[in-house]
């Protein structure tokens, strides 16, 4: 990102290999269960659900946030219901792609309103709440490599959804199941860097960088946030 904000923070708050580990075991799970049982998807449910509460106790021992660990262990149930109620083994992969189309429009709706949601990560962890957002350079920035994030999760949302409309169950689930391993921690990797990249580039040369907001004199207060 900067030298300005640790990656390992800023990639923790995001998720991180943590997070990435988390939400793709019970896919993984779910894949090899389902071909050592003969395409069950009654076991590989099984499987899944229960590899997803297991994680999510651990979480819970090692004093993780409780509302992202129930959150985890509640995608994970719905994706396997959805799969039992259907009995289409490919579905698995469809709260994968309606979170990650949710997650492109909202991250794109909130440039469009100039509020870019990596401006508003990075100055929470900076303390500087939205004071940032009267810096017009560190707005245009944070706006810029927030595309990078919207084309993330479209990516995703792209692969994935032609595995899940494939007719064939093994190309979508073990396909699905790949492209999803793929398409998170690398990927995830590679997002950082770019939109650190763009927000280096895109700030004047001349610019003290995301500790220091170049405020204009006339500028109004900067919002607030409830506690």
């Amino acid at each position: 990102m900067s030298d300005t904000v640790r990656q390992d923070t800023l990639v923790s708050l995001l998720g991180g290999k943590r997070g990435a580990f988390d939400a793709t075991a019970p896919l993984v799970v779910f894949v090899l269960t389902w071909l050592l049982t003969g395409n069950s998807i009654a076991w590989a449910a099984g499987a899944s659900l229960t590899s997803a509460a297991a994680i999510a106790a651990v979480r819970l021992v090692q004093k993780q946030k409780p509302r992202a660990v129930v959150l985890g262990l509640l995608s994970v149930a719905v994706a396997v219901l959805i799969v039992l109620y259907t009995g289409r083994a490919q579905d698995i992969l469809l709260p994968r792609i309606v979170s990650n189309a949710a997650s492109a429009l909202v991250w794109a709706g909130f440039i469009v309103f100039r509020r870019p949601l990596l401006g508003l990560i990075v100055g929470a962890l900076l303390g500087q709440r939205t004071h940032w957002r009267l810096d017009p350079a560190l707005l245009r920035a944070y706006s810029l490599a927030s595309w990078v994030w919207v084309a993330m999760y479209t990516l995703r949302v792209a692969v994935l959804t032609p595995f899940w409309n494939s007719d064939s169950d093994d190309l979508a689930v073990i396909g699905g199941g790949l492209a999803q391993i793929l398409l998170s921690w690398p990927l995830l990797i590679l997002c950082l860097l770019t939109s650190g990249w763009i927000i280096k580039a895109t700030l004047p040369k001349d610019h003290p960088g995301l500790r220091h907001p170049q405020v204009p004199a006339d500028a109004p207060a900067p919002e607030t946030t409830a506690s």
